[in-house]
């Protein structure tokens, strides 16, 4: 189901009949036609022990499923929306940052230390993101929010990508990700409250990155 950009900061998606897609309560600014939403506890298609880990963690966030036939239009906060489309693989965000997305995804949660082990954990606390992260594969949109925009980056195997931890949104394909310690420009001018650390994301795929330090 794809989602028709408005503006940097509002998004359009149609809904029809045996169609359905999940959003951030509270995301819903306006729509037209027969259109139902309802309080989802199970976590989108992962069902309920997808979301286990979250919820002992105190780290899920609510969702609704919407339903009908109709327009929704969708925006959050004043945050800029990026639209994301999979084509089978998996894109790994934040909860915090969904907007919305297709239904005909499959919702799951990983633990950070499964990718980089336990310096993987220590990126999740360094980033105030928590030990756990979404994970959505299949075929279809994901709609992230984020501050000040959002660049795309690919990562390919000979040109790992760095990236600030803070300004780190999401990302999907073949990816491995660790947590470095560097020295750089940042520290140098005075910045050093974490800047010291570098997300290092290696494989294929690639890793959207907001033009903010600033957490929603």
């Amino acid at each position: 189901m794809p989602f028709r950009e408005i503006n940097s900061k509002m998004i359009e998606a149609t809904v029809g009949p045996g169609q359905k897609l999940f959003s951030q309560r509270g995301a819903m600014l306006a729509y037209k036609g027969e259109v139902s939403f309802t309080p989802n506890i199970q976590g989108g298609q992962g069902g309920i022990g997808s979301m286990i880990g979250r919820r002992v963690a105190g780290e899920a966030t609510p969702l609704m499923t919407v339903e009908g036939s109709g327009t929704v239009m969708f925006g959050h906060g004043g945050h800029h929306i990026q639209v994301i489309n999979l084509t089978g693989d998996t894109l790994y965000v934040e909860a915090d940052r969904l907007l919305a997305f297709d239904g005909t995804l499959q919702q799951g949660t990983m633990f950070m230390g499964s990718q980089g082990g336990v310096m993987g954990m220590v990126r999740g606390q360094v980033t105030g993101q928590g030990l756990f992260t979404t994970t959505l594969k299949g075929h279809g949109a994901v709609a992230v929010m984020a501050h000040g925009g959002v660049i795309e980056i690919p990562i390919t195997p000979q040109r790992p990508v760095h990236v600030d931890p803070q300004a780190y949104v999401a990302h999907h394909g073949d990816v491995r990700n660790k947590l470095s310690t560097a020295l750089g420009w940042r520290d140098m001018v005075g910045r050093g409250s974490g800047e010291a650390f570098q997300l290092e994301l290696s494989g294929s795929g690639a890793v959207y990155v907001q033009a903010s330090e600033e957490k929603l």
